[in-house]
């Protein structure tokens, strides 16, 4: 452990050491960002978040033609985790045969103006960096 010769004064109050102007902490920060990454585990849940912006409402089979790298399986499993944090709702209709679709909640829509800025973020990398 480290030690200083100076005696150092406790923050002022209301001032937290690297504390934003959003009222988050470095430690705090770290924990929403582990927080969020939990919620997009997964190879595919991004790409399926995606494909349901802007309000679509997708049917299983839909979203099977749109993503064809992945299973069946691997699509039923991320849906449902999906919707079990939230992001996606499924709605069953009842006739023969089923009909289930998927949307995205309120709060999974509101995640599009984060990726759309972590797209933008992505396309302003300069040619030099690319390259690595």
């Amino acid at each position: 452990m480290t030690r200083t010769h100076e005696k150092v004064s406790p923050l002022p109050a209301g001032k937290l050491e690297g504390a934003s102007s959003s009222g988050y902490t470095r430690e705090t920060a770290a924990d929403g960002v582990e927080q969020a990454k939990k919620l997009f585990e997964g190879r595919w849940k991004l790409v399926i978040l995606f494909h349901l912006f802007g309000g679509r409402v997708l049917r299983f089979s839909d979203l099977e033609r749109a993503i064809p790298a992945i299973s069946q399986k691997m699509l039923a499993q991320q849906l449902r985790q999906l919707q079990s944090d939230g992001l996606v709702h499924r709605t069953v209709h009842q006739q023969v045969p089923p009909k289930v679709e998927y949307a995205l909640t309120e709060w999974g829509q509101a995640l599009c103006p984060a990726l759309d800025s972590m797209l933008t973020w992505l396309t302003s990398r300069p040619e030099t960096e690319k390259q690595v």
